[in-house]
């Protein structure tokens, strides 16, 4: 099967948060406070997907409860903090929501996503990934971490499926 034949069997969208949905950078503000930056043109994707109906689940190993506000809003309802296990984790939503791995389409960007991109349908990654996820990924998103790589391969699977709006003005909650 060729990649445009791959990604026209994708149903649901996995992404990692920290290093594909932000650009991996964590700035230290006062009292603390962490914050990360993520691109407006993928939560564009995201929410586009949601009302398409396609499944879209984040897993991450940190955790951020202003990103996960974001992507909530975003109407993502199956966003995972603090994960150790993300492919345990993903297995079980899967089951929940009677998705095959096989249409699954998960972007990681460093070692603790390897697991779950050798298990599922499509693996792909940001430009920026580490070298053993790169080797790992069927598609290399010319776009880096948190600078348009998640809509990069959503665009392109929507597109596919005819699922790709133009038209649609879609605003965050």
């Amino acid at each position: 099967m060729n990649l445009l034949q791959q990604l026209s069997q994708i149903h649901c969208f996995v992404f990692d948060m920290d290093g594909v949905l932000t650009d991996g950078t964590l700035l230290v503000l006062p009292d603390a406070v962490m914050a990360r930056r993520m691109n407006i043109k993928d939560g564009y994707a995201l929410q586009l997907a949601v009302k398409k109906g396609y499944t879209v689940i984040i897993i991450s190993g940190g955790d951020s409860p202003e990103a996960k506000e974001r992507l909530l809003k975003l109407g993502v309802d199956q966003v995972w903090m603090g994960v150790k296990d993300k492919l345990s984790l993903l297995t079980t939503q899967l089951e929940q929501n009677q998705i095959p791995m096989s249409q699954v389409l998960y972007m990681g960007d460093d070692i603790p996503d390897l697991a779950v991109m050798q298990a599922v349908g499509f693996a792909c990654c940001p430009a920026d990934a580490a070298s053993d996820i790169r080797v790992a990924s069927k598609y290399i998103s010319p776009y880096k971490g948190g600078e348009g790589c998640v809509r990069d391969v959503m665009e392109q699977v929507l597109k596919l499926r005819g699922d790709w709006d133009l038209g649609s003005g879609i605003a965050a909650k």
